[in-house]
């Protein structure tokens, strides 16, 4: 692929990315039905570690740019572009029909006494505990590792434990919401090759 064509592409994800975000804080004013928690023993035995927001944060952004590099052409990318839209569609289906939020205390427990204690608690300004089954950040991230994956190997697949591990220590999520959104980012990367593969 050309550098210009490369370029543009990034510009477009750029664009994405901050759009789906507008899609994502209207599910939290529109819930169908009363937010209920999903909390287990498990979930209250996970420790507490803020560091981990500049995980959960800043390499979250870059690694799904990435797949610019990956991508072989402008109908790959039009293919791969459509796969995210359409993980957001379901994430929307769950968020609004099946809503799930963190418990209170779980918030309560930054006492925004460090950097990143304050830089999670800016992140928590704008996402509420609620949009927590399944998780968007571990769907998102396993999603773009299925489409990394020609590129990098396995070594693609770090990038979604990674991120899943920062759901948790920054309580950001409950332990089922992490299987449940990788099983949906595989899901939906099946629908892409399906789609991909199918118009010649």
């Amino acid at each position: 692929m050309q550098t210009t064509d490369r370029i543009i592409q990034l510009i477009i994800s750029v664009f994405l990315i901050v759009g789906v975000y507008q899609f994502y804080f209207w599910c939290q004013r529109n819930q169908l039905n009363r937010p209920r928690e999903l909390r287990s023993p498990l979930d209250e035995r996970i420790p507490y570690w803020p560091r981990w927001v500049w995980v959960y944060s800043f390499l979250y952004y870059p690694v799904i740019v990435a797949i610019n590099w990956v991508v072989t052409s402008p109908r790959h990318y039009m293919y791969v572009a459509i796969s995210f839209m359409l993980l957001l569609a379901f994430q929307m289906l769950f968020f609004t029909v099946f809503p799930v939020e963190v418990p209170v205390e779980w918030r309560a427990c930054n006492t925004q006494r460090g950097r990143s204690e304050r830089f999670l608690a800016f992140v928590q300004r704008f996402d509420a505990r609620s949009n927590s089954f399944p998780s968007m950040h571990t769907s998102v991230a396993t999603l773009t590792a299925l489409h990394l994956y020609p590129g990098f190997g396995p070594w693609a697949f770090a990038f979604p434990v990674l991120i899943g591990l920062s759901c948790l220590f920054t309580k950001q999520h409950y332990l089922i919401d992490l299987p449940a959104g990788a099983l949906l980012g595989w899901w939906v990367f099946g629908l892409f090759k399906i789609l991909y593969l199918a118009v010649p």
